[in-house]
């Protein structure tokens, strides 16, 4: 048995994606991806809309890096997550004027696109259950290394 007066020491461990903030980790591995010669942008980027209820295409130049590192972020964070997720995640409140709000999900294409090329780069892979994407090891490793790096 331990003493009333003694402090027991966890043995060190690394550092990994649910350690890290949302905002920082993404910030992190956007800019990680925009500097990856694997990970391109869509030549559709700058003029396709994130979904039915937004009025206009995103401001931000490097929207769809952001866009990627969170859906990484979130397959990392819940395995077996699918489109149909993930579409629910970005949806919105989709605004009719002076009647009631309905809420869309987000754009498919863009999700799909986004999977698509994460899956080119081994970071994520199709489930066995046959439902939804997962982690690869390399892309647990590579997100873990980043995680490590914005704690830094």
């Amino acid at each position: 048995m331990s003493e009333a007066g003694s402090v027991v020491e966890e043995a060190p461990r690394g550092v990994t994606v649910r350690d890290i903030k949302a905002e920082a980790f993404i910030a992190a591995y956007s800019e990680h991806l925009k500097n990856s010669d694997k990970f391109e942008l869509p030549v559709w980027a700058d003029t396709v809309k994130t979904g039915v209820f937004k009025e206009m295409c995103p401001s931000d130049e490097d929207w769809y890096y952001i866009r990627a590192a969170s859906v990484a972020r979130k397959i990392y964070l819940s395995p077996g997550t699918g489109v149909g997720r993930l579409q629910k995640w970005y949806g919105g409140a989709y605004r009719r004027g002076s009647r009631t709000e309905h809420y869309r999900k987000a754009s498919s294409g863009i999700i799909r696109s986004v999977l698509t090329q994460l899956e080119e780069m081994k970071v994520i892979e199709p489930s066995p259950a046959g439902k939804g994407r997962q982690m690869t090891k390399v892309g647990q490793q590579d997100l873990d290394r980043i995680a490590g790096s914005v704690e830094e």
